[in-house]
Formats: structure tokens, C-alpha cells, sequence
């Protein structure tokens, strides 16, 4: 099976990506053609620095390398180094319409964070996103809750294509994180975990032992005594036993039972710990990876030429069927 799934550029990994998407990815890759990419192009939608673009990009590369994204199973490649991404999103611009991307969640959310930077880009952020996944005829999109209204959008405008031009996009189905996990801020676990989260409500994937552990340490719990799940009346606690369950690979229910008994801060050494022994190997890696420049260049480079392959021949039939 093809898939594909994406991550902007836009700072350092956190253990919600990981978690939520590029786990998945490397579960997946050994029994599937993967097409992973680092979406620049809608990085460029919300404020950034053209001057750390280039780094960030490079950054990420090296990072989905560290976790065990292997380039010889998968394609690896930037964004707008295929020019197919840009022409596909103009030509599926032509049938969207105007009122189905405004009613989309992240253009909302992110108009409201970026006042002073709401632009088309991010209003046509959901048909560029449709014309990553349509390019490769992608049978499924691995994704979280929250992304599962971008990619039924994607399959919304496939199958409008396909009425009006003839079937030519596949459309897509919808795979959504077998553990369902979301993980949220450890100040405020109501809230997403997120890159812009300052301090300690966010965890970077690479971050030294002594600060993931004195995150979790200080996370927001409740004044309660029980360590179990409920997003309702325990947030924190919740927050804490999915973090510890997706890195253990045991389900919330086998969590619950380890921690029976348990002080609260008995709870957070537990999950620091299992934190700290997973991603240490994770950091040492992308360490090594971060002085081999050349190499990651050289990955993206060919992961370009690769997609591309695939890419070409559906423009060509979109064109066609066009009439361009």
C-alpha cells in the first residue's frame, strides 16, 4: 500500500509528532511504500524566517532519519523541490470552492493566532495538502483526529475531479493512529502539545535527560490520588499515562495496572525515566546525523528524483484530462 504524510518545517520535533505521526510512519514502512515529505511550501503560511528555512528543513530530515525512517524503504524529499505539489494545488484551486475552505478548522485556528499574517496561502492551505496525496495516487494517509478533516477534504476534491474531468485521482482512505493518541501539553493538558508551547509544557524529541525529566516532574496533574484515565476529570494524569503507554507500547489499561498504588510523583520519575531511556539512543543518533550535512543533501536529492517518477505521469493525465 502507498502512503504518504508530511511535517512543516517549522521548529524542533516533540514527542507529539513522534508519537502522534512519525511512529506510525516507522511502523508502517516495512510493509508499505512510504512518501514522506517536509512541506515547506505550507510552512510559508505563518510567520517564519527565510533564514532558518533552509536549516529547519535540513533539521527535520536529519531528525525522521534518527528515528528510524530508512531512505532505502521510503521516499524522503522537500516539498517545493517538486514543482508537480504547486501545479496540482492551482489546478484543484480551480474547483474548490471558496466556501469549503473557510469552514476548514485550521484555517480558523490559525487566523486567529496570526492576525497580522492572514494571507491565501492559508486559506488554500487544504487544496495544497489535497494535491500532496493526490500527486502519488495515495492509497492511505496516516494521520491524527485532528488531520482527518484535511484528508477528507483531499478525498471530497478527488472525487469532484473525477466526475467533471474522468477517473483520474485515487481517492484516498483515511488511517487514523491506532492508539488514537494526542498528546497535550504538559502545563495544559486540554490544549495540543505544540512547538510554540514555551517552557516546560513542551518536550523536544532530542532535549537533554536532566530537562525532560524536570518537565515531567513539574506537569500540570490534579489534587487527587488515583493515577487513572479521565480526559474529563483527570487531564494531567491522562496526559501522562497515554506519554507513558505510546513509549512502553502497552495500552492505557496496562499503564493504569503498572502504576496501582503509586504517589503521583512515583508516577512522574516512572514516565521520566521510560522518557529518557527511549529517546537517549533517538538524541545520540541525530547527533551523529547532524555532522553528516552532505549525506542528508544527497538523501533528499534522490529522494526528489524518486518522487518526481511518480508524480510526472499524474500531471500529465491531469493536464490531459484538462484539456491544458
Amino acid at each position: 500500500m502507498r502512503i504518504f504524510s508530511g511535517i512543516r518545517p517549522t521548529g524542533d520535533l516533540h514527542i507529539g509528532n513522534y508519537i502522534g505521526s512519525i511512529k506510525q510512519w516507522i511502523d508502517l514502512q516495512n510493509e508499505n511504500e512510504g512518501i514522506y515529505c517536509i512541506v515547506d511550501l505550507h510552512a510559508i503560511t505563518t510567520p517564519y524566517s527565510p533564514k532558518e528555512l533552509q536549516e529547519n528543513i535540513l533539521s527535520q530530515a536529519t531528525s525522521y532519519i534518527a528515528l528510524g525512517l530508512d531512505v532505502e524503504k521510503c521516499i524522503l524529499f522537500v516539498q517545493s523541490s517538486v514543482r508537480e505539489h504547486s501545479e496540482l494545488a492551482w489546478l484543484l484551486g480551480s474547483i474548490t470552492p471558496m466556501g469549503d475552505l473557510g469552514r476548514m478548522t485550521q484555517y480558523k485556528e490559525k487566523s486567529k493566532k496570526h492576525k497580522e499574517y492572514i494571507n491565501a496561502g492559508l486559506l488554500n492551505y487544504p487544496i495544497l495538502m489535497a494535491a500532496d496525496i493526490l500527486l502519488y495516487k495515495i492509497e492511505s494517509v496516516p494521520v491524527g483526529d485532528d488531520q482527518k478533516q484535511h484528508v477528507e477534504f483531499a478525498r471530497s476534491i478527488a472525487k469532484k475531479f473525477n466526475r467533471q474531468f474522468g477517473e483520474t485521482l485515487k481517492v484516498p482512505s483515511v488511517k487514523i493512529n491506532k492508539t488514537g493518541a494526542r498528546i497535550m501539553s504538559l502545563q495544559n493538558p486540554r490544549n495540543k502539545m505544540s512547538k510554540t508551547d514555551s517552557g516546560a509544557g513542551c518536550i523536544n524529541l532530542f532535549e537533554d535527560s536532566t530537562s525532560i525529566k524536570k518537565k515531567i516532574m513539574k506537569a500540570v496533574t490534579d489534587t487527587g490520588k488515583t493515577i487513572k484515565y479521565d480526559k474529563v476529570k483527570k487531564p494531567g494524569i491522562s496526559n501522562l499515562l497515554t506519554i507513558y503507554s505510546s513509549f512502553e507500547d502497552i495500552t492505557i489499561k496496562e499503564a493504569e495496572v503498572r502504576m496501582k498504588g503509586k504517589k503521583y510523583s512515583e508516577f512522574k520519575k516512572e514516565v521520566g525515566a521510560s522518557l529518557v531511556e527511549k529517546l537517549e539512543p533517538l538524541r545520540d543518533r541525530y547527533i551523529d546525523l547532524k555532522s553528516r550535512r552532505v549525506y542528508i543533501e544527497e538523501v533528499l536529492k534522490q529522494g526528489t528524483k524518486r518522487a518526481r517518477i511518480i508524480a510526472e505521469p499524474t500531471m500529465i493525465e491531469v493536464r490531459r484530462n484538462m484539456g491544458l
